[in-house]
């Protein structure tokens, strides 16, 4: 039994410019469309599973009068035929037509447990229905469809019902985060944005009439061309107007400008008003929106407010000025008989903290490791300067920002050797040997010493055991974790472990640097496999993540197809962003092992990372950068000829 969770979604800015974009395979003077759109907290929940036929089932109290049970047999015209029949269930029975069609699967069980979702309210409860079938057929068959597949089968399904839905309207698929869609012609892109500020947004049914296909059937007489000065006002509108502010939105949220951000709302509402609403008067003079965006209480509990998806009296949406007054501002409109709804679009917490494991032996280096640690091997380094190995590793977290530094060591004995190196200043007589450039290098090496914290693996009972002495270090915030044995150096001018870290800001999910490997040494790494969910082919959505495979097994199971449809098999990087559910898992992985008498079973990371995977989900990351080895006499070697250039 898999569960699942599809949201509504909300438009926050560049409404109508998807079906407006569109036209630009006719019109190529007609700017892409671009809109801001975000999933909400409230949604559809199920749980899925294969059967021998297709079936809705709802068990969900709060829609016991709007659902009812629906089965049919997995045969393509009698879906079809339900899909155009208009009937409730017509879009499930779309996106299953479409299914059978292109990839023959077989049927599937989805039992609707709760749904929070208000339905025809301008928040896509159809594309989340359709979106819930799609994902439901691509998990149950293990069809290997990224997050943009499962959207344009969505889409695909529901235009097979009498719907003419927009292509943002599946945004919900993307989940509970705000992106920036882009529309050129047939081309849809998506980038998850970031946000520095907390955002709370309410948005409320206006229980008020309008006709969204009489509005987008006399706004689209404006297109392809413009005939008049009132529709090249629409083009303008949707256009390059629309760019402007979707840019200047995308900036604020990202400097965290909140009240800007919501005059910027109000301030599209006008242009709406002037610009769009004359071309379908009748349905967009919205007496209802109008008379609560200029309501004086609500204004004062806001900085801004605007209307939603078509606009016209179906739905409004203001951006609270702080918490309370989204509550206040809530329970307003619902006094006023209008259903209210809350979102709060979180920032995600900037990675501040990271963890090194150097704990280990370094057995493939004996006897060197005998009287130094590897963690302390010199390696010469492209500026002249020769680092010991933590010593690179070190800066390069710091260059990334990163404020604190947890060292996993293996024993107390093992500190005594990073204070003398990054507490213990140099003597007097070793300074006046060093020349200026040396002795400003060596106030460096202090000021990181100041930064770091250290804890210890006293049982050796493995990575996933050792990262999880410095949980308590993490304080229940996402953490960087690099391996105390690999290099990396970037090939471009950002560093390798700020490009993870901005990445994980995009995606706030478990993060892993993806590393290409050939076939032959699948067996030295984790490999992860999963879908491209860019054209890129930089963000990978890892569906599977096993541990050192057979390369017999990765070349049949473990292959990631690449655009040329080759094989490519992905490695761990060796540096993570490990969230808080992790250490949660290694904690359970703990307390069962010690449970069942067992305090010598080796406590693996990746088998908690997997667990995590399968519950939350797991991102993998293509940086642009190297990885070096430094495990063993070859690797080492390599490392030391390759590092210095």
């Amino acid at each position: 039994m898999i569960k699942l969770f599809v949201p509504g979604r909300l438009c926050l800015f560049g409404e109508h410019t998807d079906w407006a974009g569109h036209y630009r395979t006719m019109n190529a003077d007609i700017e892409p469309g671009a809109a801001i759109v975000t999933g909400i907290e409230q949604g559809i929940y199920a749980e899925v599973e294969r059967s021998d036929i297709f079936e809705v089932q709802n068990s969900a109290p709060q829609a016991a009068d709007q659902w009812h049970d629906f089965a049919c047999r997995m045969d393509e015209q009698e879906l079809k035929r339900i899909a155009r029949s208009g009937d409730f269930f017509c879009y499930c029975a779309g996106v299953a037509s479409y299914m059978l069609e292109w990839y023959k699967v077989g049927g599937v069980r989805i039992r609707i447990t709760e749904m929070t979702l208000p339905m025809k309210s301008g928040l896509s409860s159809s594309a989340a229905i359709c979106v819930l079938v799609a994902r439901a057929f691509n998990q149950v068959y293990n069809l290997n469809l990224n997050t943009m597949g499962e959207m344009n089968i969505a889409y695909v399904g529901e235009l097979r019902t009498s719907s003419r839905c927009g292509r943002l309207d599946q945004a919900c698929a993307f989940g509970v985060k705000p992106n920036l869609m882009t529309f050129d012609g047939d081309e849809v892109e998506v980038q998850t944005l970031n946000v520095k500020r907390h955002l709370y947004w309410v948005f409320a049914d206006l229980c008020g009439v309008k006709n969204t296909i009489k509005i987008l059937s006399d706004l689209n007489k404006a297109y392809p061309f413009a005939s008049n000065e009132q529709e090249q006002l629409l083009h303008d509108a949707l256009g390059k107007q629309n760019i402007e502010f979707v840019n200047r939105a995308i900036r604020y949220m990202a400097e965290g400008r909140v009240e800007e951000l919501g005059a910027l709302m109000t301030e599209t509402e006008e242009v709406f008003d002037r610009q769009v609403a004359p071309l379908c008067l009748d349905e967009l003079k919205a007496p209802r929106l109008k008379a609560i965006l200029a309501d004086e209480y609500v204004k004062s509990l806001t900085y801004g407010g605007k209307g939603v998806g078509s606009h016209g009296d179906g739905s409004v949406q203001f951006l609270a000025k702080d918490e309370a007054s989204q509550q206040q501002l809530l329970d307003y409109l619902v006094s006023k008989g209008m259903p209210a709804y809350k979102l709060t679009i979180q920032p995600v917490h900037t990675v501040r903290r990271a963890i090194i494991p150097v704990a280990g032996f370094g057995t493939r280096l004996y006897p060197a490791t005998r009287c130094m640690k590897k963690e302390f091997f010199p390696i010469p380094c492209a500026d002249g300067i020769v680092r010991p190995v933590i010593l690179i590793l070190l800066e390069e977290l710091v260059r990334s920002g990163i404020e604190e530094i947890c060292l996993v060591l293996g024993s107390k004995e093992d500190r005594q050797l990073y204070a003398d190196f990054f507490e213990r200043p140099l003597g007097a007589e070793h300074m006046r040997k060093l020349n200026a450039e040396s002795q400003e290098y060596e106030n460096r090496i202090l000021d990181i010493g100041k930064r770091l914290r250290y804890v210890y693996q006293k049982d050796k009972r493995g990575f996933g055991h050792a990262v999880y002495q410095a949980a308590g270090f993490a304080r229940n915030e996402p953490v960087l974790l690099m391996l105390g044995d690999t290099l990396y150096k970037s090939l471009s001018n950002k560093a390798c472990a700020l490009q993870l870290i901005e990445a994980y800001e995009r995606y706030n999910k478990l993060l892993l640097g993806v590393y290409p490997v050939p076939l032959a040494e699948v067996s030295h790494f984790g490999i992860m496999s999963g879908v491209w969910e860019d054209k890129d082919e930089r963000v990978l959505h890892v569906n599977t993540f096993m541990e050192k495979p057979k390369a017999s097994y990765a070349e049949e199971f473990l292959g990631v197809r690449n655009m040329k449809g080759e094989k490519e098999y992905c490695s761990v990087l060796g540096m993570y962003i490990l969230t808080p559910e992790v250490f949660q898992q290694l904690a359970a992985d703990i307390r069962k092992a010690n449970e069942a008498g067992d305090y010598t079973h080796e406590i693996e990371l990746t088998s908690a990372l997997d667990a995590v995977r399968q519950r939350s989900g797991m991102i993998g990351v293509r940086l642009n950068c190297e990885r070096f080895d430094m495990g063993n006499p070859k690797a080492l070697h390599e490392t030391l000829n390759a590092f210095s250039l």
